[in-house]
């Protein structure tokens, strides 16, 4: 398995969605990250210079103040590269995802 540390800077992001429960393929159950906290994952516009794509970010405990529309920042973002059964793909996860707030002057 290929990992790959991801460069958020320069790129804004965006929460598409509420943070939502990763759930095991075969038992639906709740999955847990390496720590032992719920995975959750979060659909992430990321908006660079050439465009825009939306990210699948798995993180470990569930983000608080994130609903669609959220500017968010992510730290400690992962690319890994999988295969099963004859596909292949690319997820990110993130060891913290944020809302960005703004304060009030």
């Amino acid at each position: 398995m290929l990992r790959l540390h991801v460069s958020t800077e320069g790129n804004d992001h965006m929460a598409a969605g509420p943070p939502e429960p990763v759930l095991d393929f075969d038992s639906k159950q709740p999955r847990v990250g390496g720590d032992g906290r719920p995975l959750y994952s979060v659909s992430v516009v990321a908006l660079g210079p050439e465009g825009a794509e939306v990210l699948k970010v798995k993180v470990p405990g569930e983000p608080k103040g994130i609903v669609r529309g959220t500017p968010v920042t992510l730290t400690g973002v992962v690319a890994t590269y999988w295969e099963l059964n004859g596909r292949s793909g690319i997820s990110f996860s993130a060891d913290r995802i944020d809302p960005i707030t703004s304060k009030a002057s």
